[in-house]
């Protein structure tokens, strides 16, 4: 056995707890209590078409029902493809799953029925996988064979041969060819072949299984493939790391996920010629994300994240990290996680350290990261935070929301970004991947094409901070090294540059945004709130006037040539919130309610919308609970500056922002002596 030495799986033995053994057992019930049923043909599918169309949430799956398929939300019951073959996927995680853990259980045990278990379901796939028909089909993947993608395949064959690892040592020489030949080796050969030459985070899982295998079988070929070859994990590793850290897909979710796979194969090839530690963009990988912790102390929900992977609970990640790099972040993010959970998981028992120090944990902090392209302001003593994102473009997992905007108040997303769903179902393509569903710039209701903003400026002073971020499709459109579909109108958005500064004081968020528009399309600055309209009789209800994604919008109203408008938000459980919008030209607003996620309940749009060849805005977000600011004399001096008051109980704060300089000037006043000198 490789993972773990004589010794080691010694100390491991007398530290496991009955609770740890049992929470093993649980976990794998359904393969325990009933006989290995492993797929006679290659019939299963993918695990994201398993998800209700409608509420966008996972289906329930029964083993004893691979033909009916309910929604936990209202009961109906989804029949045939694609649903049946997402079944028989499923049931392929069960399986490899309870190679790894059960094998793992034989270690801990040594309970024969557990390695019986899982030497039944090796044979079974070793003796089917070498006449598994390859098929495919799933956008972005390459092809499987006892799954529908190269991806699937590669996290079966991981848990398949972390299992065979656990039990090897006590098969008898006829299983033990069997399954290397039939299974591990049929698995490598299959996914060397099917590797796609792309940065990805498929990529990185695949080379670890690769890698995984290599080193279970000392095979020298298998392992130079998975580390040193072009698209290895040494290359993902040195292009696909941006600046400070952020893996170049901008999802935090398949940052992880990425550093997942990496791990995976590094928790065996530690200490070894083989291990990946060396590449320093390894730490700064681990370490980046962190800084993006809002104020709720979970991440962002940024690019493709179902809901729920944005939680902080990756032990699988900072136990060993913690362990083998040891560092204040990784016990803070360990101190976090298990501020809400005890220490009683496998990834501490297998990999951490005896005892954690005692730490702060993570806090929500203000960090810019240019070259990421990240900039996060907080305010700790109310809880709030925004985060504006200038990423460059950053393919398949992307979303199209360049200078997107994320407003925290009170440790609640009040202005979130949505993530997405199971990518089988149809809101993923058809509502959460779209710009519209951003807090963005949208032009003819259609998605950005790529685009790699520009940060024009930084500032931080004692009482505010400022970023100030350009989004430029005059420029050529960026390219990625990864395999990209086409889902955006490079026609509508030719010309347009997207000007946006946030001007951030804790408690309260303005948007300055500029944009140029010289072939005079549709624009439309869009805002989603977490809470209801609270509307006044001016409005005018209307029919959605709307294409694309939020054609799906109810309630709309809408209001005509205003330059100024304050907008209020009932939140649920919490005081009002609002903000105040204010234009150099009559725009158009648009208000109406789309789903949030999981699409199970609506949140309130809002749309300003204009023509004009150069359109400017300022919108103030009152994050205070007590709404007292007020915006007033706003003034724009053509492409130069912008001068605005916000009014509180206490004070004014007199603004010049000089767009030309980047410049920004806030004056506090009295009330008495602004009126002072407007006499």
């Amino acid at each position: 056995m490789l993972q773990f030495n004589p010794q080691q799986i010694k100390e491991i033995r007398t530290r496991v707890s009955v609770a740890q053994v049992q929470k093993l057992i649980e976990e794998n019930h359904t393969v325990l209590e009933n006989d290995v049923l492993v797929s006679p043909d290659a019939r299963a599918t993918w695990n994201l078409y398993y998800y209700c169309d409608e509420h966008g949430v996972r289906l329930e799956w029964d083993r004893h029902n691979s033909k009916e398929h309910c929604c936990p939300i209202d009961g109906k019951v989804f029949t045939g493809e694609p649903y049946d073959g997402a079944w028989w996927r499923w049931l392929n995680t069960l399986n490899s799953r309870a190679c790894y853990q059960l094998g793992l259980l034989w270690q801990l045990t040594q309970e024969r029925h557990y390695f019986e278990k899982v030497r039944t379901i090796l044979l079974q796939y070793a003796h089917y996988y070498p006449d598994y028909e390859v098929h495919g089909g799933i956008p972005y993947n390459g092809p499987g064979k006892a799954n529908a993608q190269t991806l699937c395949e590669a996290n079966c064959h991981l848990d398949f041969a972390r299992g065979y690892d656990f039990i090897s040592d006590d098969l008898d020489a006829a299983d033990k060819t069997k399954i290397e030949r039939q299974l591990l080796r049929e698995g490598a050969e299959f996914l060397m072949e099917h590797r796609s030459e792309q940065l990805h985070n498929h990529e990185m899982k695949i080379n670890a299984t690769i890698g995984v295998i290599g080193l279970l079988l000392d095979d020298p070929a298998y392992l130079d493939f998975a580390l040193h070859s072009k698209y290895g994990l040494h290359y993902q590793l040195d292009n696909g790391c941006l600046g400070e850290g952020m893996w170049f897909e901008g999802s935090i979710h398949y940052h992880y996920y990425a550093l997942q796979a990496v791990l995976a194969y590094e928790k065996i090839a530690c200490g070894t010629v083989h291990s990946v530690a060396s590449n320093n963009n390894l730490i700064k990988m681990l370490k980046f994300p962190l800084n993006l912790i809002l104020g709720h102390g979970n991440f962002p929900r940024m690019n493709d994240c179902i809901a729920g992977q944005e939680k902080l609970n990756h032990t699988h990640i900072f136990e060993f990290a913690n362990k083998q790099f040891p560092c204040l972040k990784f016990q803070q993010v360990l101190q976090s996680i298990y501020s809400k959970q005890e220490r009683d998981n496998l990834d501490a028992l297998l990999y951490g350290v005896d005892s954690l120090d005692s730490v702060e944990r993570l806090q929500c902090q203000t960090v810019h990261a240019p070259y990421s392209g990240y900039t996060l302001g907080s305010d700790n003593i109310h809880n709030n935070a925004f985060l504006l994102k200038h990423a460059p473009y950053g393919g398949e997992h992307d979303h199209y929301d360049r200078l997107g905007l994320i407003l925290v108040r009170n440790g609640k997303e009040i202005l979130p970004d949505l993530g997405t769903t199971g990518y089988g179902a149809h809101l993923h393509y058809h509502y959460y991947k779209n710009s519209a569903t951003h807090n963005t710039l949208v032009v003819n209701q259609s998605n950005q094409s790529p685009n790699a903003p520009k940060l024009l400026n930084f500032s931080q002073e004692k009482d505010h901070l400022l970023v100030d971020s350009i989004a430029d499709w005059r420029e050529a459109q960026p390219s990625v090294d990864s395999h990209v579909i086409e889902q955006w109108d490079s026609a509508s958005y030719k010309d347009i540059v997207f000007r946006r500064v946030v001007l951030w004081f804790g408690n309260l968020a303005i948007e300055i945004n500029r944009v140029h528009n010289p072939n005079r399309q549709q624009l439309d600055l869009t805002y989603h709130v977490r809470g209801e309209h609270i509307l006044s009789l001016d409005w005018v209800p209307v029919d959605n006037p709307l294409s694309g994604a939020l054609t799906i919008m109810r309630s709309c109203h809408r209001k005509d040539s205003t330059q100024y408008q304050v907008m209020r938000y009932q939140i649920s459980g919490e005081s009002d919130f609002s903000q105040t919008i204010a234009t150099d030209s009559p725009c158009e607003l648009l208000i109406g309610e789309a789903p949030d996620n999981p699409a199970t309940k609506n949140m309130a749009y809002l749309l300003v919308r204009s023509r004009e060849r150069n359109f400017s805005s300022l919108v103030m977000h009152d994050l205070s609970q007590d709404l007292c600011h007020q915006l007033s004399n706003v003034r724009w001096e053509g492409e130069e500056s912008v001068y605005f008051d916000v009014r509180s109980e206490d004070e004014v704060r007199q603004v010049k922002y000089s767009l030309s300089a980047g410049t920004v000037t806030v004056t506090l006043l009295t009330h008495a002596q602004v009126e002072s000198h407007a006499n």
